[in-house]
């Protein structure tokens, strides 16, 4: 079997990716170079992170709302096969009441039965987005715009609406800045300091996505790839920003 070899060149650990952030050291976790080196290596092997979740907007829309902050990933993949098996995502919506019963039910997850949080609540959010893609048309022109349409919903912010628009439109206009890209970006320095998601959503997005160019990647990627890693590695993470904390007191 033949063995092919292919370099990548990134430019010098000094060099900026955009001004004020170097490229830094390509094997020094979280650096730019890092993230751009595993970002194209994936590409080149063809294991780019596959984050599309359902097979149709309503029920991406349905797995993202049962997912986020507070959820376990798992759970709410559960969650959301749970439903999709019972035909919440086909046909008529189902009412509050059904998805709330549904959603009260024991879930398998990993061999053990556990019972998923904030039932009642996920039900209000998700009985108004399934009645609205039915009553609806999306709009799908770009990311923004999908997004847009998501956070008129009940329970729809702005990192839940990227995250739908993001994997159904594989869209590049948008970006997902959960717990892992902020904390990314506050150990690669490429979010200016002081700014939270909060109150300044729309400035970080525009950021990360200038950052996502100066790399030569796509924000989807980046956006994936950076969730997978950094949430894999919680602990070296932890002491990384423990290590900046105390040089910077």
């Amino acid at each position: 079997m033949e063995h092919t070899t292919i370099t990548i060149e990134l430019p010098g650990v000094e060099s900026e990716v955009i001004p004020g952030v170097p490229w830094g050291r390509v094997e020094g976790f979280p650096t730019p170079a890092y993230w751009a080196y595993q970002v194209l290596c994936r590409r080149i092997l063809g294991a780019t992170v596959n984050y599309k979740i359902g097979n149709t907007l309503t029920e991406e829309i349905a797995a993202c709302l049962l997912g986020g902050h507070g959820i376990p990933a798992a759970i709410g993949l559960a969650a959301f096969q749970h439903l999709r098996s019972k035909g919440a995502c086909q046909g008529f919506p189902p009412t509050e009441q059904a998805l709330l019963a549904w959603l009260r039910e024991p879930l398998s997850v990993n061999g053990r039965q556990v019972h998923y949080r904030f039932a009642k609540q996920k039900a209000r959010y998700l009985a108004a987005a399934l009645a609205a893609v039915c009553l609806q048309e999306p709009p799908q022109s770009s990311g923004k715009a999908l997004r847009d349409w998501l956070i008129e919903l009940p329970g729809i912010g702005y990192k839940t609406a990227s995250w739908i628009a993001r994997n159904w439109l594989d869209a590049d206009d948008v970006a997902i800045l959960d717990i892992h890209v902020l904390r990314a970006g506050e150990l690669g320095k490429f979010f200016s300091p002081g700014l939270t998601v909060e109150r300044h959503y729309l400035v970080l997005e525009e950021q990360f996505i200038q950052f996502s160019q100066g790399l030569g990647v796509r924000p989807s990627e980046l956006d994936a790839l950076i969730w997978l890693e950094m949430s894999r590695s919680n602990s070296v993470v932890h002491r990384l920003l423990k290590a900046k904390s105390q040089a910077g007191s």
